[in-house]
């Protein structure tokens, strides 16, 4: 149970949804980050934005958005659920390309702390292709999804144990994105 009433079901709202609904003038400029920084234009794939949103989430611990994310990192990338906990779980050995592999480890030095991103983490990067721009976006979507796990984990809202509850959202939201 959330630590606020939500004033939903949180069974029927699981996550962040209950938070959002329950402060709705929060809800749009948080989703709208979402929609720019996962779905807007960039020459990072919609999966591999979703990728560094659920490698986050993950080392976060924020079991609703990392089986979130996961899953719908799994849609936009045709892959399944078992490629992204590979990713998550062994970056050394996941088959990722260089450029994704660098991005995600500046990520990975963002959760920790900002101050972790090293100069040889950005140079790493930038010699496995990286743009000044992915480099921005992946810091970003690292630092706004160490925002959305404190959010969701703060307010002790229920993370459904069901995989395929995640897999339908996972579709839903790969079709429609964050603002429906």
């Amino acid at each position: 149970m959330a630590h606020i009433a939500l004033g939903v079901n949180e069974t029927d709202y699981p996550g962040i949804s209950g938070p959002l609904i329950y402060r709705a003038e929060t809800a749009r400029p948080l989703s709208e980050l979402a929609e720019v920084l996962l779905r807007g234009p960039s020459t990072l794939s919609r999966g591999e934005r979703e990728l560094i949103a659920a490698y986050v989430s993950g080392r976060n611990e924020c079991t609703f958005c990392c089986g979130s994310h996961s899953a719908i990192a799994a849609v936009q990338l045709e892959e399944d659920v078992e490629f992204v906990e590979q990713v998550r779980g062994d970056l050394d050995h996941a088959p990722v390309s260089p450029k994704l592999r660098a991005l995600l480890r500046i990520a990975g030095a963002v959760q920790v702390s900002g101050r972790d991103v090293t100069p040889e983490l950005i140079n790493a990067a930038r010699k496995a292709g990286a743009s000044d721009l992915e480099l921005h976006d992946a810091v970003l979507i690292a630092a706004a999804f160490c925002m959305y796990n404190r959010y969701v984990d703060g307010l002790g809202t229920m993370a459904p144990d069901d995989p395929d509850l995640y897999a339908h959202a996972a579709k839903r939201i790969s079709e429609y994105g964050y603002l429906v």
